[in-house]
């Protein structure tokens, strides 16, 4: 597997992109790395680190999209962009998958503008992967879609379905719709459609609605809803986890016996910073498009970005692609 990695999309980058490339080399997780960027500074960087050049190889791009810059306009202005340049050289069959810790809207657009939309899905979305109090659970839409009708989350219903059952190996995994309630007729007039269509599909195995206080339960395995009410989620989840932690530094440094009482629980504390940590998954999965586009927090370190590659090669080894790509030509 190859993959081409955006050596300018995070914050920190390039130090994030070319260790964790290395890291993805050391350990075996794909064939062959290619850093996109500019030629100059990665060779400056990286003659710093040991590392196979044969399997590590440098595309040069001379220009960087911004965080700030406008997602499309920015593809289209910005063509020899790193972002843009990344994804092209799937659709150039030179690599397998495609990784940016960048601009979230400049990959979804360079991705679905280069790699295509699958025929007859009716819009792409971005899925990420949760940790439950069970088990992983995948979310979808986070970000792709601010509004959406009721046959968008059905297909987001059947892309995360099959996004489950292809990649954590387990058939008729059960899918919800994020709602304000339980009941079938709580909601707005989306959420009531979009509740009745997914309990007609017989492609999916459709339990009913979810409430907010239960999305990290693990009593489902895929949560639908639109992108604004997904990403709203995403950042509430994230912002409640350093909160918790921050407190808890904070009370533990108040005096001798908490530090002590904290000595004690770090095993706990430990793997409950390892469970919500995002770095262990690496990036969100861009379903709906014709290839591999695995988009990452700008925050990324190189433990993130190792794992976004590891994350992207198990997607594309994991049948999911064609086979969804198979199941809409059909309809």
């Amino acid at each position: 597997m190859r993959v081409a990695l955006d050596a300018f999309g995070s914050d920190n980058a390039p130090q994030p992109e070319i260790e964790g490339a290395v890291f993805a080399i050391k350990e075996d997780l794909c064939q062959e790395v290619i850093l996109v960027g500019n030629e100059e500074i990665l060779g400056r960087e990286m003659s710093k680190y040991f590392y196979d050049p044969e399997r590590i190889k440098i595309m040069h791009a001379s220009e960087r999209i911004e965080m700030g810059d406008k997602a499309a306009a920015s593809v289209r202005n910005k063509r020899d962009s790193s972002i843009v340049r990344c994804v092209a050289l799937q659709k150039e069959g030179a690599a397998d998958v495609s990784v940016s810790a960048g601009n979230t809207g400049a990959m979804m657009s360079a991705s679905l503008l280069t790699l295509g939309r699958m025929k007859n899905v009716l819009r792409p979305a971005i899925a990420g992967v949760f940790p439950t109090q069970q088990g992983p659970q995948i979310i979808l839409d986070i970000g792709a879609n601010v509004d959406c009708n009721a046959q968008h989350l059905v297909q987001f219903a059947v892309m995360g379905s099959k996004y489950f059952e292809y990649f954590f190996k387990e058939s008729q995994p059960r899918v919800s719709l994020l709602n304000i309630g339980e009941e079938s007729a709580k909601g707005n007039i989306l959420s009531q459609e979009a509740h009745q269509l997914m309990a007609d599909n017989q492609d999916i195995n459709f339990i009913g609605n979810i409430e907010g206080k239960d999305v990290l339960s693990g009593i489902t395995d895929v949560i639908v809803c639109d992108g604004f009410v997904g990403n709203v989620m995403l950042k509430t989840i994230e912002g409640v986890g350093f909160s918790i932690f921050a407190i808890l530094k904070e009370q533990i440094n108040k005096d001798w016996i908490a530090k002590l009482g904290a000595m004690l629980s770090y095993p706990v504390y430990s793997y409950i910073k390892k469970k919500m940590d995002h770095t262990e998954y690496g990036g969100a999965l861009l379903v709906g498009i014709n290839g591999v586009s695995v988009i990452s927090h700008g925050r990324s370190n190189a433990k993130a970005i190792k794992n976004a590659i590891r994350f992207g090669v198990r997607i594309a080894e994991s049948g999911f692609v064609d086979n969804t790509k198979h199941y809409f030509e059909r309809l």
